[in-house]
Parts: C-alpha cells; structure tokens; sequence
C-alpha cells in the first residue's frame, strides 16, 4: 500500500476549451475522459482511496459511471475543490493531478511515489529548450522550470498551506509559501495539459469516441386550466386555457426534456427541476430545456434527432406544427428537419378524449460529440 490517496480534479467550467463538450466529457470509447483517466492512473499503483472532484451539477451523473471511488463536488476555484476533496484524506501523502493532463506515463507516478519522503511536495517539471524572456529582457533559461502534475504531498502539510486566502495555481506553490520543502523530479512531454482544444490531435493516448447512438423516451401528461394561457413547445396557443402546473406547464417540452435526460441516463426533469421547489413557480419551460440541452452537450453528446407524438383531443394541433417544430428546432439548436411531430386525437376515449388534458410522447437519439473532426 503506498500510504497515498490520489485526487482527479475535474470540476471545471472549461472555460478556455474550443469544443460544446467539456474536456472531462470527451468520450474515449464508451467512457468519459475523466473515468478513462481515473482507471489508467489507479493501475499504476495500489492507492488507499480515489478521489474524484467533480462539478456540483454533474456529481450525481458521474456516479452512474462507477462505484470504485469517492466523489466530492468541486469549489469555485481549483484550491477550492482540493480543499473540499482533503477533507477526506486521512492517507499521510495525497498525489493530486488534473484530468487535463490525460496520458501521464506510469513512470512519473513511479518517480512521485519513489521520492515521496524526500521533501513536503515533490513536483515533475520540465526544463526549457527555447530562448525566454521576461519583462523585455532574455533570462538565463536554465533557471526556469515547467511545472506538470500529479503533485504528491504531505497531507498535513497540504492542508496546513491551503489555510489561507491565497490562490495558488498548484500545490508546491501553496507549500513553498510555508517554507516547507519541494522536491523536483523530471516531467515528461507526454503529459500535455488539454486546455483549448487544439492540443488533441497531438495527443496519442486517447481512442476516439464510440459511434453508438442512444434513444431516450419522454412522456408528460397536463390537465386543463381555465383562464390561463396555453404554452405548447415554447409558442402560445389560441385557446381560453392552459395547463395546470407547477410551471408555465408546458407538457411538449417536458417530455422532450425526459426524452433528452433519457437517453443519456440522467434521470428525469424532477431531478433537475422539482416541483417542490419554489424558484421553477410558473418557470418558462423554454428556460428549463436549454439548460439541458446545454447539459447534454456538456457531457458529450450531441442531439440527432427528435421525434413526438401529441395525443389531444383539443386544441387542434395541425396548424401549429411548422411553429413548433421552428421553435423546438431553435432550442435544441439542431435543423427543423430533424424535428419530426404528430398529432393524434384519443377518439373521443378517456381524459384525453373527454377535453381534460393533453398528452405527448417523445422519442430522442444523442450521439457522443466528435472530437476528432
């Protein structure tokens, strides 16, 4: 056992990152890159515990990915997170490193674990080939250093140097500022950070992503409310009721919203947005689907295709359609083509067909976001 426990910091915004799929999403296969990174770096040594920090919106999903580790949801800064995710390390050394940096040879985990006793913080760097300057002036290029992670630490001491209001880009820095002591040992060149996008083609260790297609179905079912005004699919309809609900109740999106969650395994709209919760009173659904559609596309899908079936009796849906699929197009920003709408009546039979309420029933196919185009 090597007394260490190692944490993947994954909770960022990607905020720098050219591509509608966050970094840690890119799917390597079937899995996602924070998973693909997790596994390989677990067999590079025998940890005490796995730490995997991730978003707060994106905790729950990840855990349907894997029991084999502890998740904590990250802060809004990168010390942050690590603060959140030592409060539960009781290991005496804790390797952390950014699932950004994604094909880490095991021999740096090797050389970290190997050197661990010889100093607070022991860091891989590399050294510079290239002429640098600083402030206009050429400095000698022998004292400058990259720095890389993982980062193995002292844990006491870790937590001792994050006491502090003081942001520090990595751990060294915070233990440095306590003068407590950094070893340096040799980085490699395969373990290039993923920060804008353009590195990924130079980066061999990642399979691209799997060409599965996945369906996911929704359905929603409103009762009439008289006086209040009918929203279907984000326009307004014309008619002297609405829907009773909690939100503007609009039964079309919500069932394309369980469609979308559907087929990325995501549970369903009460998980998001529970009517229990006073913020979504009377809430405009159109708001509620393109946070999950920004979701879905966070997590590395992309939309292919929806197609809906809307079982109502009243009001007439066929002169509507076009504007609903325009609309829908819109939201799910995918073409009107790829939108696809029927309407149907219950033939005067049940609630449906006494004039009580409307019904719809949607279908949805995602696809993993290509990053190799």
């Amino acid at each position: 056992m090597t007394r260490t426990t190692l944490i993947v910091l994954c909770a960022g915004e990607s905020s720098r990152f050219k591509h509608t799929a966050k970094k840690q999403w890119l799917r390597i296969g079937d899995e996602p890159l924070w998973l693909n990174v997790t596994k390989r770096l677990s067999q590079f040594a025998l940890f005490e515990n796995i730490i995997v920090v991730g978003h707060k919106d994106e905790l729950s999903y990840m855990k349907n990915y894997s029991d084999d580790y502890t998740y904590v949801a990250g802060g809004s800064t990168r010390q942050g997170s690590i603060n959140n995710a030592l409060q539960n390390v009781t290991s005496q050394y804790t390797m952390i490193t950014d699932v950004a940096r994604c094909c880490i040879p095991e021999e740096v985990i090797s050389n970290l674990l190997l050197h661990k006793e010889k100093a607070s913080c022991i860091v891989p760097v590399l050294s510079v080939s290239d002429t640098v300057i600083y402030n206009e002036e050429t400095i000698n290029r022998d004292d400058v250093k990259l720095i890389q992670t993982p980062q193995l630490s002292n844990t006491s001491v870790l937590k001792n140097a994050l006491l502090t209001s003081q942001e520090y880009t990595d751990e060294s820095s915070a233990i440095k500022a306590i003068k407590e002591s950094v070893f340096y040992i040799t980085g490699s060149e395969a373990s290039k950070k993923l920060t804008f996008g353009d590195e990924l083609s130079s980066i061999i260790c990642l399979d691209k992503p799997s060409p599965n297609c996945f369906n996911g179905s929704g359905i929603d079912i409103h009762q009439f409310e008289d006086k209040k005004p009918m929203v279907l699919g984000g326009i307004n309809i014309d008619a002297s009721y609405g829907f009773k609900a909690h939100s503007d109740g609009d039964v079309l999106i919500h069932s394309v919203i369980d469609a979308l969650l559907g087929a990325c395994g995501a549970g369903d709209i009460g998980e998001f947005f529970p009517d229990t919760d006073a913020q979504y009173k009377n809430a405009d659904s159109k708001e509620l689907l393109l946070h999950i559609v920004k979701f879905v596309n966070s997590v590395g899908y992309e939309i292919v295709n929806i197609d809906l079936t809307i079982l109502a009796q009243q009001p007439k849906i066929n002169p509507y359609k076009n504007a609903l699929k325009s609309s829908l197009a819109t939201l799910l920003n995918i073409p009107k083509f790829k939108v696809n709408i029927k309407a149907t009546t219950a033939e005067k039979m049940g609630f449906i067909g006494r004039k009580e309420g409307v019904a719809v029933l949607s279908n949805a196919t995602l696809k993993y976001y290509d990053w190799t185009k």
